[in-house]
C-alpha cells in the first residue's frame, strides 16, 4: 500500500461537508496516514444547539463499520431496536388493524440525534490529526481545495454547492417530493410489550408513519433516551397539514392529532409525550435524486460527489445514514486500493459506478416503489407475514440489506412463490 505521493508526503484529502459519510470517512482516513481536511459551515456548538437534521436510525451491517473505525462512541448508551413491526389499519376508520405483525431483527440497530453524533466525531477528527475549518464554500472555495490536495470530496447534501453536480435523469425516475415530512422527539412514550422495534404503519392513501427509540441531547453536554416520530404524508391529502405550524407546541400538538385519527393505537402510547426541546422539530419535503458524481471546476479540475451529495432517498425506507455509511467504507476502500496512482476522472467514474450498481441501485429502487400506492401481491405478501413468522423474519432482515428485496419484492410470480415455499415449510 501506498500512502505517499512521489515527495514521501502523506496523500492529500479534503472533504466539504461533515456529515454521516464526510467525517466517517475522513476520521478512517486518518487512521490510514492520510492528511486530511474537512470543510463544514457549522461548529460542534451549532450542530448541538441547532435543529433536528434527520431521523438517522442505522441498522446493525452500517453500525458495524461505525464499529471497526472505532466511531461507536454512544453504542453503550443508545437504547437498542431489535425488530420491525408493520400496521395497517382497517379502511373502516374503526381503529382497528386489518394486518399487524413483528419480527427480530438478526441484530439491534440504533438511532443517534446528529446533533450528538457530528459534534462528537469532529471532536475525533482533529483528535486523529484532522484539519478541521469552518467556512462556507463555493466555487472559489472547491478551486483553492481542489488546488491544494489530490482529491476533493463533495459530502453536503444541502445547499446550492451539490446542485452544481448536476442530476442523474436516468437514476432518478421519481421528479417531484412524494411525501409531506415531519419529525417529533419526543419523551415520555409509553413501552410494548414486546421488544423495542422500528413500528412501521402504512395508512393507505395518506402516508406512513413510523417511530423509534433513540438517543438525543439533553443540556449543554449530555444526552437522553428518546423517540423518532416520523410522518410522512402523501401531499394534498390529510397528513400533508404541516404547512401552517407556527411553533413547537403547535408542532406536537398536530403529531399528536395525526396519531389519534390514523393509527389510535399509536396515539394511546403517545398520548402523554412532551418534545424533547424546541428544535427537535422538523418539517419539510425531499425529491428523491441520483447525482452526477463528478464536478468539473472552471478550472478544469475535478470534484468527487459522496453521501447525501449524490444519493437522496425519501427517508420512508430509513436508508439514508446507511447508504451513507456504507458509501463512505466503499470510498474508503477505493481510496486504499488506489495506492499512489492519481484520482482522476476515470477512477471517480468507477468508483461510483460500482457503488451504484453493487448496492444503491437496489436501495433506491425499494425506496421509490414504496412511495407509490403498493400493488395487490404485496399488500398479500405483507399479509401473509402475520401468519408466516419466516416471511415477517425475512421483509424485516430486507432493511439491513435491502438488496434482498429485488429477489421477490417486484415480481408478482417471485412474491407468490416466496409465500407457498415458507407456507409448505411452516405445514411441514
Amino acid at each position: 500500500m501506498h500512502l505517499a505521493n512521489e515527495n514521501s508526503t502523506p496523500r492529500s484529502i479534503a472533504i466539504v461537508g461533515a456529515g454521516q459519510a464526510g467525517l466517517l470517512l475522513g476520521c478512517a482516513l486518518l487512521d490510514k496516514g492520510y492528511a486530511v481536511t474537512m470543510v463544514t459551515n457549522r461548529t460542534a456548538e451549532d450542530v448541538w444547539n441547532g435543529k433536528v437534521m434527520s431521523s438517522q436510525f442505522i441498522f446493525d451491517p452500517a453500525l458495524q463499520i461505525e464499529r471497526d473505525f472505532g466511531l461507536d462512541q454512544w453504542e453503550a448508551d443508545c437504547p437498542r431496536t431489535e425488530g420491525i413491526s408493520f400496521s395497517i389499519p382497517t379502511p373502516d376508520g374503526s381503529g382497528n388493524k386489518a394486518i399487524h405483525w413483528h419480527a427480530r431483527l438478526d441484530a439491534y440497530g440504533q438511532s443517534v440525534d446528529q446533533r450528538v453524533k457530528m459534534p462528537g466525531w469532529m471532536k475525533e477528527f482533529v483528535r486523529r490529526g484532522g484539519d478541521l475549518r469552518f467556512e462556507d464554500v463555493g466555487v472559489p472555495g472547491l478551486e483553492n481545495l481542489a488546488a491544494a490536495h489530490e482529491l476533493v470530496l463533495l459530502a453536503g447534501g444541502k445547499g446550492e454547492i451539490v446542485n452544481l453536480l448536476g442530476r442523474d435523469d436516468s437514476r432518478s425516475p421519481v421528479r417531484q417530493p412524494m411525501r409531506q415530512l415531519a419529525l417529533s422527539y419526543v419523551t415520555g412514550m409509553k413501552r410494548h410489550d414486546y421488544y423495542e422495534c422500528v413500528n412501521f404503519n402504512l395508512i393507505p392513501g395518506v402516508g406512513e408513519y413510523f417511530v423509534f427509540p433513540a438517543l438525543t441531547t439533553a443540556g449543554a453536554q449530555g444526552t437522553q433516551a428518546c423517540d423518532i416520530m416520523v410522518f410522512e404524508g402523501v401531499p394534498g391529502g390529510p397528513m400533508d397539514c404541516w404547512a401552517d405550524v407556527k411553533s413547537p407546541e403547535q408542532h406536537l400538538e398536530t403529531s399528536l392529532n395525526v396519531l389519534k385519527t390514523f393509527v389510535p393505537w399509536e396515539y394511546e402510547r403517545s398520548r402523554d409525550c412532551q418534545l424533547t426541546d424546541p428544535n427537535g422539530i422538523l418539517a419539510g419535503r425531499i425529491t428523491p435524486t441520483v447525482r452526477n458524481a463528478v464536478l468539473t471546476l472552471p478550472s478544469g479540475r475535478k470534484v468527487f460527489g459522496m453521501g447525501d451529495a449524490v444519493l437522496v432517498n425519501d427517508p420512508i425506507t430509513g436508508q439514508g445514514s446507511n447508504n451513507a455509511t456504507k458509501g463512505a467504507k466503499h470510498y474508503h476502500d477505493a481510496i486504499l486500493a488506489r495506492g499512489a496512482a492519481p484520482f482522476d476522472e476515470a477512477w471517480m467514474r468507477q468508483t461510483f459506478d460500482a457503488l451504484y450498481t453493487g448496492y444503491a441501485e437496489k436501495v433506491v429502487s425499494w425506496t421509490n416503489s414504496l412511495l407509490f400506492p403498493p400493488p395487490e401481491y404485496i399488500v398479500k405478501l405483507l399479509g401473509s407475514a402475520q401468519q408466516v413468522p419466516a416471511i415477517a423474519s425475512r421483509i424485516a432482515n430486507g432493511f439491513n440489506d435491502p438488496r434482498d428485496f429485488a429477489n421477490y419484492w417486484f415480481d408478482p410470480a417471485a412474491a407468490d412463490r416466496l409465500i407457498e415455499s415458507e407456507m409448505q415449510k411452516l405445514a411441514a
